[in-house]
């Protein structure tokens, strides 16, 4: 673990030019503009006053103080909030709205997960706010995007992991025991429009440095859904058979899947006929090497119902230690299933530094993943914990919008902030 001021002093942040007025909450938004944060970009959260982003009560669990006791920052929060400053503005009315549109007039991208048509009758539209700034960035998030049947409907990321097919995919197969439809663990979805809303923020402030032009974005998480299965999408467009379950196995390539071993499980992801060969090699049953029935993957994958029980026998018989270091000496792809607590004990993560330690206002402070992107010129950084409610409130309508300190009071009075 390291501390937040570990990112080398002096050393350009890749977007400390850019300026983002973040209006989303929840996941996918704000997961977002934590990229855009952690890569040095001013990002100014916008949050109902008095409640806030909904998953700051997303817990327990909580971020904990000095003395153990629970803090009013939920986890989850905690977990998509990192580096952004906290306005609270009330934009169901016409001062906070005035007040939104000044922000976005001082800013380069905005970025919002509402319904439909819904920030149009506060004048928060992008058509709105392009009239204030003309080169604005307007980044919006939905579940099923600007048109189509679907697009006033509201969107979650366990609804669309059902209409968009990853449960389809995902889950045990329907002969097995415990088969069916499964979500992934995490939000995935969420997680992936975020992250491809980030890379089109990025593209669209590309094009706006080339030509001047600012634009709008219209990212769907249902669209993102059908984009993101890859394989299994390109799998059922080249064969018109839809793809089914699998479980933990492959249905591309055998044996690329989980084994229980005498003292728990290993995955073992064999990419080529000659990783299989040393694998079974491995485990004294070199002769499922010679079968003809198993020689190549497309035979194996014809055959798996057959092959798979005696991989499974094979592995059986052996530790976790004697299969992922001798694979590992042999060039087997293979590694063990670890829960969190055994993920940041394991030496590579800690080796890349991917717990970061950062003050916070109540807790003293909190740990957080440290970003993935890993830039040598301009590292991604994470200097800020999340914000408190409001905490940024009175600081950035004072520097950016020149509101006096009883004009600030005044709009506190009226509930406007």
């Amino acid at each position: 673990m390291t501390n937040a001021t570990s990112t080398p002093a002096g050393m350009p942040k890749a977007l400390g030019h850019i300026r983002v007025l973040d209006l989303s909450r929840v996941l996918a938004g704000p997961w977002c503009s934590q990229n855009l944060a952690d890569l040095g970009a001013d990002v100014i959260k916008i949050e109902r006053p008095g409640s806030g982003d909904d998953t700051r009560a997303w817990g327990p669990p909580y971020a904990r103080d000095a003395l153990g006791h629970d803090t009013t920052e939920a986890a989850y929060y905690l977990a998509a909030n990192r580096g952004k400053r906290s306005v609270t503005i009330d934009i169901a009315t016409p001062e906070g709205q005035a007040l939104v549109r000044e922000l976005a007039r001082q800013s380069d991208v905005v970025l919002e997960n509402y319904k439909v048509g819904q920030l149009k009758r506060y004048g928060l539209d992008y058509e709105s706010l392009k009239a204030v700034k003309p080169d604005l960035i307007y980044c919006s998030v939905t579940g099923f995007g600007q048109d189509g049947p679907y697009a006033h409907r509201a969107g979650y990321d366990f609804l669309i992991q059902g209409m968009g097919g990853l449960m389809s995919v995902t889950g045990e197969r329907d002969d097995l025991p415990g088969g069916g439809p499964q979500k992934a663990g995490v939000a995935l979805t969420d997680l992936m429009t975020g992250m491809y809303a980030t890379v089109a923020v990025m593209a669209a402030l590309t094009h706006r440095d080339r030509t001047g032009e600012g634009q709008s974005i219209d990212m769907a998480l249902l669209d993102v859904q059908v984009a993101m299965l890859a394989n299994m999408g390109s799998n059922f467009l080249n064969s018109g058979k839809p793809p089914k379950r699998w479980g933990n196995a492959h249905p591309n390539i055998v044996p690329y899947q989980t084994f229980a071993c005498s003292d728990g499980y290993i995955i073992v992801a064999t990419g080529n006929d000659g990783q299989y060969q040393k694998f079974v090699e491995l485990g004294g049953k070199s002769e499922l090497g010679s079968d003809e029935r198993y020689a190549t993957n497309p035979l194996r994958v014809k055959n798996r119902d057959e092959l798979v029980p005696q991989l499974a026998a094979m592995v059986l018989t052996q530790t976790r230690a004697f299969w992922i270091d001798g694979l590992e000496a042999v060039g087997v792809p293979c590694g063990p299933i670890n829960d969190l607590g055994e993920v940041y004990q394991n030496p590579q993560v800690q080796a890349r530094e991917m717990v970061v330690e950062v003050p916070h206002p109540t807790a003293g402070k909190v740990k957080l993943v440290r970003s993935p992107m890993k830039l040598s010129a301009s590292p991604a950084s994470a200097e800020l914990a999340p914000p408190l409610l409001g905490q940024h409130t009175d600081e950035v309508l004072r520097d950016m919008l020149g509101q006096s300190a009883e004009q600030i009071a005044a709009l506190r009075e009226r509930k406007v902030v």
